[in-house]
């Protein structure tokens, strides 16, 4: 991990760039870039193009004189809770993120991250979820749980709520990427669906200020985040208007693997239009688990097989 003061800059980074309207991603290229935030808030912007200086002097001239202070505070609040900050800056920042172009500058993570998490599979699909997509989820879920693959999902009721409880029961391993702060569970009703998640060895991850409350433009910030985390993304559910169906065009834009359940296919002419753009049509979870071991190392084989 990086040291309180370098985080503490990333994080002022993100205010100024609040502040100023600029996408929170630009500051975590810059940052990722020069190596420090530090090094941006001295000005040494050396290397740096002169699209990149522009901004990098715009952001380090927004932060003002109480942003590091406020951020140090924010991060000695984080550790008393048990949470972590973790900084593009940092080792444990999770792989498959890092390789997103519209990554953001920092998580606030509860419990632990792992390395495995990079061949994690996203289960997603719409909070008004029939019996059958449920079981199918959770069917879904218990089986990647089952060999060894990280479920992500996103903590809302219906389809994430029957993926994070399957992969649970199954005894594997699950993470909960969240549309609010970390200390905002949404909705209420999966307050305790959280703690046993950290209970059992799992994640929240939240790229938002800890009081964050829901809005409508975080869940789709939450998707980059769960698409960019995941190896590739499951749609299990999920109408034409749906987060489920935003999250796999930006798992395609991200050139993850897309994989869609047959029922979905047969009733949402979006789901058959993505399948033309290279989404999977899968029967199983077989059908995953193939495609995961063809992109695996031969390490990596071993526990997907």
């Amino acid at each position: 991990m990086t040291d309180r003061h370098e985080s503490a800059a990333v994080l002022a980074l993100a205010k100024a760039a609040t502040v100023l309207d600029v996408e929170w991603y630009r500051a975590a290229v810059l940052i990722d870039q020069a190596g420090s935030a530090l090094r941006i808030l001295k000005r040494d912007w050396s290397g740096f193009e002169p699209f990149d200086v522009a901004v990098a002097e715009r952001l380090s001239a927004a932060v003002a004189s109480d942003m590091l202070a406020e951020s140090e505070a924010l991060l000695a609040e984080a550790e008393k809770r048990g949470d972590r900050v973790v900084t593009v800056l940092d080792d444990e920042y999770p792989l498959n993120l890092r390789r997103i172009y519209n990554r953001p500058p920092f998580l606030f993570a509860r419990g632990r991250l792992l390395g495995e998490d990079s061949y994690g599979v996203a289960v997603v699909g719409t909070r008004q979820a029939s019996p059958e997509g449920a079981d199918q989820a959770a069917r879904l879920a218990a089986e990647l749980a089952g060999h060894h693959v990280t479920v992500l999902s996103g903590l809302a009721i219906g389809i994430d709520t029957a993926a994070h409880r399957a992969a649970l029961d199954a005894g594997g391993r699950t993470v909960a990427v969240m549309g609010t702060g970390i200390e905002q569970i949404y909705p209420k009703d999966n307050r305790s669906l959280a703690e046993r998640i950290l209970a059992e060895g799992g994640a929240l991850v939240s790229q938002f200020w800890p009081d964050a409350p829901p809005t409508r433009w975080s869940f789709p910030m939450r998707n980059v985040v769960m698409s960019g985390m995941a190896i590739g993304t499951v749609v299990v559910e999920a109408t034409s208007t749906s987060g489920a169906k935003m999250q796999a065009r930006l798992a395609l834009e991200h050139g993850k693997r897309v994989f869609l359940v047959e029922s979905l296919v047969m009733q949402e002419e979006w789901a058959r239009r993505y399948v033309a753009k290279g989404a999977q049509v899968i029967g199983s979870v077989a059908d995953i688990l193939e495609t995961l071991v063809s992109m695996a190392q031969p390490a990596e084989q071993l526990i997907l097989g």
